[in-house]
């Protein structure tokens, strides 16, 4: 065995690549020629010897060179791998950002947001800073619990934000599996917050789908006494039956009322970030009906950039709330009728009554789906398809006008 002297003492020949200088139980020093000694516990695998370094003397005595050989030998007795679990944890030491639950979550957040949308992306920090860091922030994340995690949820649901708490819960979701993968825990808690929360069921958009009740509300609109901003996107709403932000920010430059078509590019549609900035442009046929809306439209606002100007800022668009009130004006509150609600209105009444092909309402729609043999599903195919149900929608709207 080994004493202080021996090693303070070992020497390399200088004929050789290096010298060992052996101790007990697979413990050896390797001194090189020049001069560097360091520490090696023989470890066996699969009936092969290998070695594990242990660290350089005099940094690690021979007493620590000792105690982390039998560290290891423990670790083989207990069926681990030593160089694994040392890898393993170098990983973990890599962290940059530390780990209390605002650095891990703030390190998670850095890389998925520059794939959101700025909206989705603001309002995830926002939540992040308004409900959970205030709570959980300066805590570990390993020595959170999940009881600490839903004292933080339920103070969101005590004030009546349900679903906000719901989306919390999907957040810290988040955070806790990047920090399992990064070896900063050893267990999800947010597993064991299922059933704790109040559900959150979504809230469906109100759409009216029963034809006399449809050809009701078609006549409202044609008696609407607003402005003829308002009641061009009232009679374009149901008729072309697009989200509301896409219909209000429609700008000139985007339609072509000789091909009756309307090009609204991909920055404008509802995607996510990379959606926006490569997607291809989303193709709504017109119908000879909206083309001649348009078309009158045209004379008061045609001068300008965008389709529906805003009153006092023409460099802004009608805002949601303009055909929201103008619906309540008329007794459709949003308990009957949402400006959103329209699309539901024509998704399902152009399954029942038209009987189209939900492929190409869908696509109409705007809604990324796949087609029955599994291929990405285009939105610029069915074009001719989509052109023809949308003037069969058109005219099936005009039918239920004027037959009360």
């Amino acid at each position: 065995m080994l004493t202080d002297r021996h090693c303070k003492n070992a020497e390399c020949p200088p004929d050789k690549k290096r010298a060992r200088f052996a101790d007990s139980r697979g413990l050896y020093l390797e001194v090189s020629p020049g001069g560097s000694k360091r520490w090696f516990c023989k470890i066996y695998a699969d009936g092969k010897e290998g070695r594990m370094a242990l660290g350089s003397y005099p940094n690690v005595s021979l007493a620590a060179a000792r105690g982390a050989r039998d560290a290891v030998r423990l670790q083989k007795a207990a069926g681990l791998d030593p160089i694994q679990l040392r890898k393993v944890e170098k990983l973990k030491s890599t962290n940059p950002q530390g780990d209390t639950f605002r650095a891990v979550a703030l390190e998670w957040y850095a890389k998925q947001a520059p794939d959101w949308s700025p909206a989705h992306a603001d309002r995830s920090l926002r939540q992040f800073e308004r409900d959970l860091f205030p709570w959980l922030g300066e805590r570990r994340i390993q020595e959170i619990e999940a009881v600490e995690l839903l004292a933080a949820l339920r103070k969101v649901e005590e004030r009546g934000a349900v679903e906000t708490a719901d989306r919390g819960l999907m957040l810290a979701r988040q955070v806790w599996r990047y920090a399992s993968a990064t070896g900063r825990v050893t267990k999800d808690i947010t597993a064991d917050l299922k059933g704790a929360l109040t559900p959150y069921r979504g809230t469906h958009f109100a759409a009216i789908t029963d034809p006399k009740q449809l050809g009701i509300l078609l006549r409202a609109i044609d008696a609407y006494k607003g402005g003829p901003i308002v009641r061009a996107a009232l009679k374009l709403a149901p008729m072309l039956f697009q989200r509301p932000g896409e219909l209000r920010a429609g700008e000139w430059s985007e339609v072509e009322l000789d091909q009756a078509m309307w090009e609204i590019p991909a920055a404008r549609m509802k995607r996510e970030k990379a959606g926006k900035e490569n997607g291809p442009p989303h193709f709504v046929p017109l119908p000879r009906q909206a083309v001649e809306i348009l078309r009158e439209l045209r004379v008061y606002t045609g001068h300008g950039r965008l389709m529906f100007p805003g009153e006092r800022n023409h460099d802004r668009p009608i805002s949601e709330n303009s055909v929201r009130t103008a619906l309540i004006t008329m007794g459709y509150k949003s308990d009957l009728q949402t400006w959103h609600g329209f699309r539901a209105t024509a998704r399902t009444m152009l399954a029942e009554r038209l009987d189209c092909d939900p492929l190409v309402v869908e696509a109409q729609l705007a809604h990324a789906v796949k087609d029955a043999n599994g291929r990405a599903y285009n939105r610029t195919q069915y074009l001719k398809h989509r052109a023809e149900m949308m003037q069969s929608w058109a005219d099936y709207l005009d039918m239920l006008r004027t037959n009360p």
